[in-house]
């Protein structure tokens, strides 16, 4: 490997990366001196990014600290069953995808981050990677490209991976729809955690449906766009910009009981219907527990505390 220029980030392997919170000395720093510190490194390039462009540090102290006001204040996310993710091992997250926009995606990373003090690294569709700006913002934030290869790997080095297998079908389906799970494509998320021998954990969110009730689809000017689907929502695009507040509905994530795969040998990732049917079975869980937690939440916009 190279020695980095001076005003380049090192890389590290991924499994030497250490989180942000690892760095800390546990003092309270003056913010305006951590805050000058933190733009020193970021000039002269002293910070730490692995082999998939994932930056600890950029990502807690200002991705995040954007996020967690939605979160905490706006909608009030609630976590069940934290003890269902293992502490320091590999793990698949396989969660219900839904909101229009996949602010779900950053919730359930903040959830995971602050409450269980692991990074997920979320593996996104071929749009994201497409887009510039997007693209390297989504892998300095720890997500990578949902592609065998890379969900492999960050398996096998025990990181936590998140995926929605719904894809654009689940984020985009019509408020008609809502919590009615979409099909889960071929399985590949079954057959990485075979090959790693990696549980999978079957995630619930309720709360993403109700903050852009999609009523319509602009199909026409969606497909100039290059984008899968533009939405209609009572107020978007009628209010214009004011239209992409998200409503304030409450929001729950449960994690489910994970389900085993290291009882079957790696090359069983080859066999379809074993896929197929550990597919099924993760779907049903988490439509199961999407009922559940629906029921449990109750009203959709509780008054604020």
């Amino acid at each position: 490997m190279s020695v980095p220029h001076e005003d380049e980030a090192r890389v590290i392997p991924i499994s030497a990366a250490p989180s942000f919170e690892e760095t800390d000395s546990g003092h309270e720093p003056d913010p305006m001196a951590a805050l000058l510190a933190f733009l020193r490194r970021r000039v002269t390039g002293d910070y730490e990014v692995d082999e998939f462009g994932y930056d600890a540090e950029l990502t807690d102290k200002v991705v995040l600290e954007l996020i967690r006001p939605l979160y905490h204040h706006w909608f009030r996310v609630e976590t069940l069953e934290l003890k269902n993710i293992p502490d320091d091992s590999g793990a698949l997250v396989v969660a219900n995808h839904s909101g229009t926009l996949p602010l779900d995606a950053l919730m359930l990373q903040v959830a995971l981050h602050d409450e269980v003090g692991r990074p997920l690294r979320l593996l996104g569709a071929d749009l994201v990677y497409q887009l510039p700006m997007l693209s390297h913002l989504a892998r300095k934030t720890g997500h990578t490209l949902a592609c065998r290869e890379d969900a492999d790997r960050l398996l096998r080095k025990g990181e936590l991976v998140g995926v929605f297998p719904e894809g654009f079908k689940g984020v985009g389906k019509p408020f008609s729809e809502r919590y009615k799970l979409q099909r889960f494509g071929r399985g590949g998320f079954v057959a990485s955690a075979i090959r790693a021998g990696v549980p999978i954990v079957p995630t619930a969110i309720v709360g993403a449906e109700e903050i852009y009730p999609k009523i319509g689809d602009l199909k026409f000017l969606a497909r100039i766009l290059g984008l899968p689907y533009l939405p209609i929502t009572p107020f978007f695009p009628l209010l214009g910009p004011l239209g992409l507040v998200p409503l304030p509905s409450k929001w729950m994530i449960e994690f489910g009981e994970p389900i085993r795969t290291d009882e079957y040998e790696p090359a069983a990732a080859d066999d379809p219907m074993l896929v197929f049917n550990i597919t099924d079975h993760v779907r049903e869980v988490i439509q199961q527990l999407l009922n559940e937690l629906r029921l449990r939440r109750g009203h959709a916009f509780p008054p604020f505390l």
